[in-house]
């Protein structure tokens, strides 16, 4: 079910802004496949794959740090991440799936029509993620998304990560749009925290891997399914 916490017309929206992990893409198995297989290369054992996934939205060193349980041995934690980077760059579409009707969703977006916009202007569209930028590019072609997009950045494409506002401004300038004219779709806090700083209207996904944390952040609007995503921007 749509649930509006705070009313905006989503005819007026422009551009949009999604995340990727959790939003647009399930990647749960392989951030989970390649945070283990780091730890069992520096013998750790492996963690489980709810706890990884709950890591998952601050970009890898985050992830790396969280699962090594913030070590203060910074040359360790180098030689972690650059082992979990290297894994993760070979295996990142292993099991990586789009999430069922985002395709559907996506490409009735990109449609201009009076239907979907009433002046008929195509809405633009957007990744913002902090999965690094080279990982993330990859997996939006390797999963057939890239035309979708007019620009798809990552966590090391700014000086910094979401919730810092920086992404989402320089996507603002670049797109020519004003930013209540735009929406950010996400499956955490950080999502929303991330359009509260820049003056966008927030969307939060609750089918993604972060969705009790939209409890305690709560978006403009919640939707349930990208089936909903779609009815909510139609």
């Amino acid at each position: 079910m749509i649930r509006f916490l705070r009313q905006f017309d989503p005819h007026c929206v422009r551009l949009l802004v999604f995340d990727l992990d959790g939003t647009l893409i399930d990647s749960r198995l392989d951030l989970v496949h390649s945070v283990n297989a780091m730890l069992r290369h520096i013998d750790r054992p492996e963690l489980d794959g709810d706890l990884i996934a709950s890591y998952v939205g601050d970009g890898a060193p985050a992830l790396v740090r969280r699962a090594l349980g913030d070590t203060d041995d910074e040359a360790f934690f180098r030689g972690a991440l650059e082992y979990f980077l290297g894994y993760y760059s070979l295996h990142k579409l292993d099991h990586t799936t789009v999430y069922e009707g985002i395709p559907e969703v996506l490409a009735r977006l990109a449609q201009p029509s009076n239907e979907m916009q009433p002046n008929g202007v195509q809405r633009q569209m957007a990744v913002l993620t902090n999965k690094p930028v080279n990982a993330s590019r990859g997996i939006v072609q390797g999963l057939g998304l890239g035309d979708f997009f007019v620009r798809v950045y990552g966590g090391n494409s700014f000086p910094t990560k979401k919730p810092d506002p920086l992404g989402v401004r320089t996507l603002l300038q670049e797109t020519g749009v004003a930013a209540d004219e735009a929406l950010i779709i996400g499956d955490s806090a950080i999502d929303i925290l991330t359009g509260r700083n820049a003056g966008l209207w927030t969307c939060g996904v609750t089918y993604g891997f972060a969705p009790h944390s939209l409890e305690k952040v709560p978006p403009d609007v919640l939707v349930e399914t990208p089936r909903e995503l779609g009815e909510l921007l139609r």
